[in-house]
């Protein structure tokens, strides 16, 4: 008999934010939250509902659908950002390699207002022996990308003719929180 145990996997959920009926997202306000954040990092980042909104469905739909139970990052506060025209981002790593504890599992990026087709999140990882693999995801308005935040990326823009606006928001496994 042989058995197969897999001992590693890297996950990528994709997909629309459907909200339920009388609940919406005020983008205009996450584009405001965005435009403030992106010029003033160190003041702190308010809480507003529709934010909330968003983290409160992505943690039902993880847990109804794919059977994981998350928690909001508890050390990371949400942040947002826009992107000008053929702008690419820095790498970009959500954990904090010296405190690994403290430091959030999952990253999810939302795409407030994108300009179509000119928005590609790049997701650095390793398939073993295949080192610093690139994962292409395009992203859009109103869709989101979650990935596990040990992973490197980068937020590539092409020729958009408007900004593009990106929301991060940070979870952790509940299970994790007893350890």
């Amino acid at each position: 008999m042989i058995e197969k145990t897999v001992l590693t996997e890297i996950p990528l959920f994709t997909g629309d934010i459907k909200m339920p009926k009388g609940w919406h997202l005020e983008r205009d306000e996450m584009v405001k939250q965005a435009t403030v954040s992106h010029y003033y990092e160190d003041i702190d980042y308010p809480f507003y509902t529709t934010v909330d909104r968003l983290q409160t469905f992505i943690l039902e739909y993880m847990t109804v659908e794919h059977k994981i139970n998350i928690l909001r990052g508890n050390n990371h506060a949400p942040s947002a950002r826009y992107y000008e025209r053929n702008e690419i981002s820095k790498p970009l790593i959500t954990v904090d390699n010296f405190n690994l504890r403290s430091s959030p599992d999952w990253v999810l990026l939302y795409g407030i207002e994108i300009d179509p087709g000119s928005c590609i999140i790049n997701i650095k990882y390793d398939d073993n022996r295949l080192k610093d693999r690139i994962w292409k995801v395009d992203l859009e308005t109103n869709k989101f990308i979650m990935f596990p935040a040990i992973l490197q990326y980068f937020v590539e823009n092409k020729n958009n003719s408007h900004l593009n606006y990106v929301q991060t928001l940070t979870f952790v496994n509940n299970n994790r929180l007893y350890l």
